[in-house]
């Protein structure tokens, strides 16, 4: 038996490759396949499966790609509300798929998503019994799945209390595989970074487990995070029955990015800060590749039909950013630039400059009273400590940052978060808003101040 768990860091994702007797099959693969190929290919196996647990809101999947790139059939959830098979090859509860002396045998588990499975795995080289279970976004490691991104809570959490007593009746051995690990949005604050466990370890130690029907649904559903702008129109890509293969973003010379940005493309910066701020395209918006998440906050603060240009040090850095866009639902990418700001001057581009502050310029403003703080962290961080006065505004209200409410009494405006990376993303889009005099925090965040004699205050507004 192979069995192969592979991981898609930026976005939390976990996807499964299972072989035996030459044939493979992938659970839940990711946006880039290439991953897959290469395993089949080291191992002697070839994909003749592709299955996915349930419609992701989170990723594009990378279902309808691999089937095409190696003929291998795919097979999306099909739930009891559908009238027959209206998106091809589809997959439900009762179902087995076999490759050698393997079983995969589809378990209904709604909750997450009403046409959820999970997978229950079984080597028939050692028992009829399952081994483990793919559990998709149903059980995870330390948390379980969020219940509102296709349900209203409250129903999506009673479903899902049901489907978890069905997968801990299974039996304290079994292996427990999920969809999502720690930095996924479809989980809460339990979400381990630990990528497996078993049954009986969970039933043990996650809280949520040990709840009756009320004080669960209270549980998942009391402070549940915002939900992702761009998840119908996710749900929609991972719903095709055939792979519309987008367009690689190509180079762009000076008159086509002239044109481009004439036009009211908007650019995608992904170089770190410090080259972000040493000369950028006048309104780009500076998020780095290497940053984590990058998809989710794109998504968060982009329209996903926005005509998108990546700036990157190298083709190879633009092919990674384009990679985490369309995994997210943006495939209107209309090309890419490398970061060169000589050749952006001779074609007469507008080039600008931005700045930054450490903790110490912080808290001297601060103290005298002449800055408008931003603050970008989740509200479980906000709570933990911020500026008295200072605004609040995570990610995801800066989709449409230009209606925030932030006084403009001539003062820098400093965009501040835990560590950088995200002040540096809000700090790039208020600017791009019309705000002038923006200045990024680094080194740093606001609980930070705390220890520059800056009084914090706790708790919500």
């Amino acid at each position: 038996m192979f069995f192969r768990q592979v991981l898609y860091r930026d976005l939390g994702c976990a996807s499964y490759m299972l072989g035996d007797d030459g044939e493979a099959m992938v659970v839940d693969p990711r946006w880039d396949i290439q991953v897959y190929l290469e395993h089949a290919r080291a191992e002697g196996l070839r994909i003749a499966h592709v299955i996915d647990t349930h419609d992701h809101a989170d990723h594009v999947s990378g279902r309808l790609r691999l089937a095409e790139a190696t003929g291998a059939r795919a097979y999306r959830p099909r739930s009891g509300t559908e009238p027959g098979d209206l998106t091809g090859d589809q997959i439900a509860a009762g179902d087995e798929i076999a490759v050698g002396s393997l079983r995969v045998r589809a378990i209904a588990t709604p909750g997450h998503r009403p046409e959820h499975l999970t997978f229950a795995v079984i080597d028939l080289t050692r028992s009829e019994e399952p081994w483990m279970l793919l559990t998709g976004d149903s059980l995870l490691v330390g948390d379980v799945a969020r219940p509102d991104l296709a349900y209203e809570a409250a129903d999506g959490a009673r479903a899902l209390h049901t489907t978890l007593e069905q997968l801990v009746a299974l039996g304290d051995h079994v292996e427990v595989w999920p969809a999502h690990v720690g930095g996924s949005l479809c989980g809460g604050a339990g979400l381990s970074g630990k990528t497996s466990s078993t049954v009986g370890f969970e039933r043990r130690h996650n809280p949520l487990l040990m709840m009756d029907v009320p004080q669960f649904i209270h549980g998942l559903t009391a402070n549940l995070p915002s939900r992702p702008p761009n998840i119908e129109r996710i749900v929609s890509l991972n719903r095709r029955a055939a792979h519309e293969p987008p367009v690689p973003p190509p180079p762009l010379d000076g008159d086509e990015l002239r044109e481009l940005l004439t036009a009211g493309a908007t650019v995608l910066d992904s170089r770190v800060p410090e080259e972000f701020d040493a000369g950028h395209l006048a309104g780009a918006v500076n998020l780095p590749v290497s940053s984590p998440g990058v998809g989710t906050r794109a998504g968060w603060a982009l329209e996903p039909d926005e005509r998108i240009v990546i700036v990157s040090p190298d083709a190879a850095g633009a092919e990674e950013m384009a990679s985490a866009l369309q995994a997210v639902g943006f495939l209107a990418l209309a090309g890419y630039a490398l970061a060169d700001r000589r050749a952006w001057e001779r074609a007469e581009l507008p080039v600008a400059e931005t700045g930054s502050w450490d903790l110490e310029q912080l808290a001297a403003a601060v103290r005298d009273d002449a800055v408008e703080l931003v603050d970008v962290r989740e509200l479980d961080e906000w709570e933990l400590g911020h500026v008295p006065g200072s605004y609040h505004v995570p990610l995801h209200r800066l989709r449409d940052v230009a209606a925030l409410s932030i006084p403009d009494r001539g003062h820098t405006t400093a965009v501040a978060c835990a560590a950088g990376i995200r002040a540096a993303f809000a700090a790039s889009l208020l600017r791009r808003a019309g705000r002038s005099d923006v200045v990024r925090v680094t080194g740093g965040g606001a609980t930070d101040l705390g220890e520059r004699g800056i009084e914090l205050e706790l708790g919500r507004d």
